[in-house]
């Protein structure tokens, strides 16, 4: 990796603590913030950092609340510290923290759970989003109607969301070796490497716990709503997704008031930045390219 490429480990302070991230790119450089999703963590942007630092991007992908060791609520004493609202005021916070010059605007990217809160932020803040990428999660409204239509089984699709509320859940996941957590993301294409990467994180009982703790306060996702988004958009799919549907995929387009593009990935599950990495960053930084006239 070259002087240009390199990814440094950092923490970014907030009011609301300290957010570890991994950071490339010159300072001066427009801000992307990429948001992981579950059961993942910043690692999971690893392919794409160096590349857009090397297209001179400044590019920031923290461990989310709960995550970082240090904004971690403690789940046990209520779940109000991981409703979404409070989830999606992190994403400015990060924002003003990392670039306070020049931060009016930024990229922002996100991956399933990181992705919901995506769209929340772009919808009630558009003024402060260049573009918006979202990558497997379907738009929450899209979701919502999928869900309730069925059409798709999208409701067979999400019934591990259920299993999340259940308190043994964080322990059976890590047990003997942390080996159904290991299959159940091995069968969905996620690189033995890739899953080492995720564990430093989860790994420890108290950070799985705090990831949990998203799904039980926000209920269920279908109940989330969020209107339509008024940003440059790009949403990506792999067709391969167990956990989404082809019509909350399809329908997402009926949710952005502004130029749109709909990327779908052949043969490609859920894990879209495990399983074709090189063309998550063709279509990640061709859309920043389009949209660079946004950035403040």
């Amino acid at each position: 990796m070259s002087g240009s490429d390199r990814v440094a480990t950092e923490t970014i302070t907030t009011a609301e603590g300290r957010f570890t991230a991994d950071v490339a790119g010159p300072p001066a450089g427009p801000l992307v913030l990429l948001l992981h999703g579950f059961p993942q963590s910043r690692h999971a942007w690893r392919d794409q950092l160096p590349a857009l630092a090397r297209a001179g991007y400044r590019a920031i992908a923290p461990d989310q609340r709960g995550y970082s060791p240090g904004v971690r609520p403690d789940p046990a004493a209520g779940l109000a510290a991981y409703a979404v609202d409070r989830i999606a005021r992190d994403v400015l916070d990060l924002a003003d923290a990392a670039a306070p010059q020049r931060a009016s605007t930024f990229h922002l990217v996100g991956h399933d759970w990181g992705g919901q809160i995506a769209w929340v932020v772009a919808h009630r803040h558009p003024e402060r989003i260049a573009s918006l990428t979202v990558l497997s999660r379907p738009h929450p409204e899209a979701f919502r109607r999928a869900y309730a239509s069925d059409v798709d089984g999208q409701q067979q699709r999400s019934a591990h969301h259920r299993a999340f509320h259940d308190p043994a859940t964080a322990g059976l996941l890590l047990a003997d070796g942390a080996r159904r957590l290991r299959a159940a993301l091995a069968e969905q294409g996620v690189p033995e490497a890739a899953l080492a990467g995720y564990l430093t994180v989860l790994g420890e009982p108290a950070a799985l716990e705090a990831a949990l703790a998203w799904y039980r306060a926000a209920g269920t996702l279908a109940s989330v709503e969020v209107g339509a988004v008024a940003v440059p958009t790009l949403y990506v799919w792999g067709d391969a997704d167990r956990t989404v549907g082809p019509t909350a995929a399809h329908a997402t387009r009926d949710f952005v008031r502004a130029p749109y593009r709909f990327e779908v990935l052949p043969g490609v599950g859920h894990f879209v930045t495990d399983e074709a990495p090189a063309r998550v960053n063709e279509l990640v930084l061709a859309h920043l390219a389009a949209n660079a006239a946004g950035t403040g």
